[in-house]
């Protein structure tokens, strides 16, 4: 009797908490006081029934591949003023070629040792003598280097990708790689799809220039600006009338520091100009450069250029230590906070394009989510009648085990924080025809000994102990079957996955736990004669 009462609190107490959980997801208010002591969070529907965004987006990889190229041809002009070495020129051609032209054959012997040495990421490709005497070396990136660049450009962008994404506050975010080169992002629930797509497209890339002093665009597009200078276009926003403009500026080329640095970047507000701005920390190693590049660069303009334009070039009026900075452009507030989050995010190290953009309207996952329900009532609602007609009293058991099957399954979503798809109904489905199964399994058992004679009591035991075995044998395996889905499937397999694998942990505690309880409460509590099975 004791051992009844405590297993009869347990299903009481499983039933209580899983009320309890349920309560956020159905209940639109919530009761003062709620939210500080039980669970607030509600059922996470997937984008199939909320709606969302779906994008797959390709990683430019050979993007990073040629940054890198133009990174080491600028550490070959530092290594080759250092060693004392003349040349000509350094550029970066073609996709990762590198062309060196030297003076002549005397540096020609000279640089061969030192890529050798410094450089091993390099390949030498040929050596040329020109007419003039001068010597042009052609390098190129090796292709070891090549693939593990492109690798690691894919995997920081997915990583990149799904910080911002964090950060943007989405929750339950769908994002993963998809063939050699592609991310796959889905985003439930987004509602401003183009924000979204700004903020996980944007480059962020962070580089700090010099402003070349007394050279304007058009001596560059005449070509008489000296080497090493480019424009950059440069956006410009009226403070009172908020109208914005651009205009171009002529920066040099070389890239005194870049974003890699940055440890915080968080929106300001200008109480003077009433605009955002968004302030930047930077690491000991980058505050100590930032340091160093304005020491040396006191009363020129230090131009700050997000993925190549220019939002502000202030004149460096002093030495700026303590590793701060601020990126001023008269941004909106919207703007501001997402510049912030790409920036505490990290840069992309390519660039991505968006292959495939599907929006999925919230009146689409209603939509999924009314067939989803009328399917599982029609079908419950069969289940239940040929329960209670074939099996009369123990149809009524078996149906509230349903029952409390479905609320442990559904409270158990919302308790572990899985997300419920339109693949996740076909698991409850499923689950629910193996709980029905398994009260078949234990009725018929029992039907089978009471036909011998014994008394309900010993029939219900026999009947238990018979049927439990194969019970647990055939939702064990399943689950395992749902776990290896769960663990190497994908999207849609694992939402099914989910919920066949707590569904089916339900449904052993509610088939074999809780219809025993009460057949038990009714034979020795209530001493009940017979069994209407």
């Amino acid at each position: 009797m004791s051992n009844l009462k405590w297993r009869a609190l347990l299903v009481v107490v499983v039933l209580i908490v899983g009320v309890v959980y349920l309560v956020p997801t159905f209940v639109s208010t919530l009761p003062p006081g709620w939210s500080k002591f039980l669970p607030k969070d509600k059922i996470r529907l997937g984008l199939d029934l909320q709606g969302g965004m779906h994008l797959i987006l390709e990683v430019e990889a050979d993007q990073a591949v040629s940054n890198t190229a133009t990174r080491l041809a600028e550490d070959l002009k530092d290594a080759f003023r250092k060693e004392k070495i003349a040349f000509n020129k350094i550029d970066k051609t073609g996709k990762w070629d590198i062309e060196v032209q030297l003076p002549g054959t005397e540096q020609q012997s000279q640089i061969g040792p030192l890529v050798e040495k410094e450089f091993p990421t390099l390949k030498w490709v040929s050596a040329e003598t020109q007419p003039e005497g001068t010597v042009k070396v052609m390098l190129t990136v090796h292709e070891k280097e090549v693939e593990r660049v492109q690798k690691a450009a894919i995997a920081q962008g997915l990583e990149t990708i799904r910080n911002r994404i964090d950060q943007f506050g989405v929750s339950e975010p769908d994002i993963r790689p998809q063939g050699e080169d592609r991310i796959l992002v889905q985003l439930p629930g987004i509602q401003d799809p183009q924000r979204a797509v700004e903020l996980i497209g944007k480059t962020a890339q962070l580089e700090f220039k010099l402003v070349a002093e007394g050279v304007s665009p058009q001596d560059v597009k005449s070509g008489k600006a000296p080497a090493g200078t480019k424009i950059y276009p440069m956006k410009h926003t009226d403070r009172t009338t908020r109208q914005r403009t651009e205009s171009q500026i002529v920066l040099n080329d070389r890239t005194l520091m870049s974003g890699e640095y940055i440890t915080n970047a968080q929106v300001e507000i200008d109480r003077q100009h009433s605009s955002s701005y968004v302030a930047l920390d930077f690491d000991a190693q980058g505050a100590k450069l930032f340091e160093k590049i304005t020491e040396a660069n006191v009363k020129k303009q230090l131009a700050i250029v997000l993925d190549g334009v220019v939002y502000s070039a202030p004149v460096i009026q002093e030495t700026i230590g303590g590793g701060k900075a601020t990126i001023t452009g008269s941004f909106t507030d919207q703007e501001a906070r997402d510049l912030a989050i790409v920036l505490r995010a990290g840069a992309l190290p390519a660039p991505v394009k968006i292959l495939e953009q599907r929006t999925v309207g919230p009146s689409l996952g209603a939509d999924s989510i009314n067939k989803g329900v009328l399917a599982s009532i029609v079908g419950g609602i069969g289940t239940i009648l040929f329960m209670l007609i074939y099996y009369r009293f123990g149809g009524v058991v078996a149906d509230l085990a349903l029952a409390l099957n479905v609320l442990l399954v559904l409270a158990g979503m919302a308790a572990f924080g899985f997300t419920l798809t339109l693949p996740g109904i076909a698991g409850i489905a499923l689950t629910i025809g193996m709980a029905v199964d398994a009260n078949v399994l234990i009725y018929e058992r029992i039907r089978e000994e009471l036909r011998l004679g014994k008394t309900p009591r010993a029939a219900l035991e026999t009947g238990y102990d018979r049927a439990t075995l194969t019970i647990l044998d055939a939702n064990v395996t399943t689950i395992i079957a749902a776990l290896v889905l769960l663990q190497f499937g994908t999207g849609p397999v694992r939402g099914f996955a989910v919920t066949l694998t707590v569904g089916l942990a339900a449904n052993m505690f509610t088939a074999i736990f809780v219809t025993r309880v009460i057949f038990d409460y009714l034979l020795v509590q209530r001493r009940i004669k017979t069994l209407s099975i």
